[in-house]
């Protein structure tokens, strides 16, 4: 008897239409492009001419890489249905999931304990499920709140499967009408959660953590830790069991995940590379602590919105049928508290919604630094705690793979893990494994599976927008460049997919052209576009008005976007192609010839009192 399938795909009906519109439009852009050279060697070339020749060559160039996205994107559907009928609990193989957070001030960590506690309640066995939170800050407040989450969740994790709660971030639950249907314990877990809460808040308020207000007693030699000398870039290895599933139960008598604190090493003169070197440290400790076959990595504020997430990943991983070179299963990011207008165009609706589905349609989805299920082996496997004798030996372990130095002389970021050598390591990372042959898909179900924040004012939301770009231009101008080494090393339509992305920055350059050329055209009585009447004013109305229809058809007809949004996107292009791509290329280029250097700068997820207002009100006018 044959078993039901776990997942399926299909390509996009608009697929023609894409194809169709990329021969079109190529020859247009062929005919433009001829024009201009000839201009150029049968006329007196002049400064106008050549900037013109510049600024089109540029957007012929990134559109035509852009169209490698529109090959041939697929849409996929899971049927964790089925995998429940043929799959018992009992044969799922554990999960590791690593939180990411880094700055308690800019991060609050009652936001990072939602985040946790989103997925502690995940439909899954508890005993086969891991919470690592990775706090790249090294602070005492982090630790103090998920020792008030652990106790929390001991409550919070019962209730939501007995009652089949699906918003399972309790600051989304009770900030939400979703639990309008009250049930009799509701209250009272309401009031336990704002008791937890308001504990956390005041410490992060006063800035520390007394012993005074730890009431279990076997943390206190965790805390006596953070000695004076202790800072956030210098500070030795914090490894603290808060749950252990062979131990803890909830108030049910059930197992309860295990919750595990790490804060790796810090030296002032030892390179720490940001992000990925904080999840090569999970890999190793988790490897050697719990080992995991499946290792998901989240942001702090990417809360899970789906209880039934890992089941989804199985329909993949758990196919008998699956490419064995399958990696990693993607999930698109998504956004909540955004306004219907989205005016900073912080959904990224044509990156995560429409472009996604072309690269899945060929290698796979690239990484998007949150949301990734990864193979263990993957990204490496350092052996099963099972061939270290007692725990004490594990934690020895543990710490000396959270050090400085274990990964002197080794191939951890280069060839092993999560890769260095760029601010934007989720894509970087992805684009290496695909030049190593391996595989992605991408997982984009009707419900969304995390939901994170997105930045509520213009400063953050350029700064952003200029932090990725800056690690993109790192990625191109490598050995590994996507143009040169990825065309040889994967689908060329891959390549170029990366290749448009790390070359984005870019834009900047027509963008600043057409913005001030048609200026200094008029002030010195050049005309700088062909008129109603002449020859060659029809190639320009078909390139403009082609390229905004079929970005409106994408976004629109076929996304399902609002028009507002879409308007949205247009208009901050310009200000990203005006502020944060040129200055991207700007702070790269001084970094190139070793004039500056620049660090990961956190995006804060905070909103004070005046911008929540301010942000209120736009969300209600637009």
């Amino acid at each position: 008897m044959t078993s039901p399938p776990f997942h399926s795909s299909k390509q996009l009906s608009k697929t023609w239409l894409n194809r169709t519109f990329l021969v079109i439009y190529s020859a247009a852009v062929s005919v433009l492009l001829f024009r201009h050279i000839r201009n150029l060697i049968y006329s007196s070339p002049t400064f106008i001419s050549f900037t013109l020749l510049v600024a089109d060559f540029v957007l012929a160039f990134l559109w035509l890489t852009a169209q490698s996205f529109h090959w041939n994107p697929i849409e996929r559907k899971v049927y964790p249905e089925n995998l429940k009928q043929v799959i018992p609990e009992s044969e799922y193989p554990d999960l590791d999931v690593v939180i990411c957070t880094a700055d308690p001030t800019k991060e609050p960590p009652v936001g990072v304990v939602n985040t946790a506690l989103s997925v502690l309640a995940y439909d899954y066995p508890t005993d086969k499920l891991s919470v690592y939170i990775s706090d790249d800050g090294g602070s005492d407040m982090t630790l103090y709140a998920f020792i008030e989450c652990a106790k929390f969740a001991k409550y919070w994790i019962p209730y939501c499967k007995k009652h089949n709660i699906v918003d399972r971030a309790p600051q989304v639950y009770f900030g939400s009408d979703h639990h309008a249907n009250y049930f009799p314990e509701t209250d009272e877990i309401q009031a336990m959660y704002e008791s937890m809460r308001s504990r956390v808040e005041t410490v992060v308020q006063n800035g520390c953590v007394c012993l005074d207000q730890v009431m279990e007693s076997e943390f206190h030699d965790a805390f006596g830790q953070w000695t004076p000398d202790f800072t956030r870039r210098h500070h030795p290895t914090v490894i603290q069991t808060i749950l252990d599933n062979t131990v803890d139960k909830d108030i049910r008598g059930r197992a309860m995940p295990n919750l595990i604190y790490v804060s790796r090493e810090k030296k002032l003169d030892k390179p720490h590379n940001f992000k990925a070197g904080a999840l090569n440290v999970m890999v190793r400790v988790s490897g050697l602590m719990t080992n995991a076959p499946i290792v998901l990595v989240l942001d702090c504020d990417m809360y899970s919105n789906d209880p039934e997430t890992p089941l989804r990943v199985l329909c993949y991983f758990l196919d008998p049928n699956v490419d064995p070179k399958l990696a990693f299963v993607q999930f698109p990011q998504r956004f909540s508290g955004i306004n219907k207008s989205d005016i900073y165009a912080s959904e990224f609706m044509p990156e995560t919604q429409i472009l996604s589905l072309g690269m899945d349609g060929l290698l796979g989805a690239q990484f998007m630094g949150t949301g990734g299920f990864f193979k263990r082996h993957v990204i490496n496997d350092v052996g099963s705690p099972k061939q270290i004798k007692t725990k004490e030996d594990v934690l020895n372990w543990a710490h000396e793979g959270a050090s400085c130095n274990y990964e002197e002389n080794t191939q951890w970021g280069s060839k092993i893990g999560f890769r260095y050598g760029t601010l934007t390591e989720d894509t970087y990372t992805s684009f290496r494994l695909h030049c190593e042959g391996w595989k992605s898909v991408l997982c984009n179900p009707s419900r969304d599976a995390f939901l994170g924040g997105s930045p509520s004012n213009l400063n953050d939301a350029l700064t952003q927008i200029k932090r990725w770009y800056m690690g993109f231009l790192e990625i191109f101008f490598n050995k590994y460049c996507p143009l040169t080494y990825g065309t040889r090393s994967m689908h060329p339509l891959q390549a170029l997919c990366y290749t448009h992305y790390t070359l984005r920055s870019f834009w900047s350059i027509p963008v600043i052209i057409y913005a001030f050329l048609p200026q200094i055209s008029l002030i010195n009585s050049f005309p700088l576009f062909t008129k109603v009447t002449e020859d060659g004013y029809m190639l320009y109305a078909f390139l403009f008005l082609g390229a905004y229809c079929k970005d409106f058809l994408d976004f629109v007809v076929f996304g399902g976007g609002p028009v507002q949004r879409w308007w949205s996107v247009q208009r901050m292009w310009w200000l990203w192609g005006l502020s944060s791509y040129p200055f991207a290329l700007l702070e790269w280029s001084l970094k190139s010839v070793g004039l500056s250097t620049f660090g990961f700068n956190v995006t804060s997820k905070v909103v004070d009192g005046d911008q929540s207002k301010r942000f209120s009100w736009l969300v209600l006018a637009c």
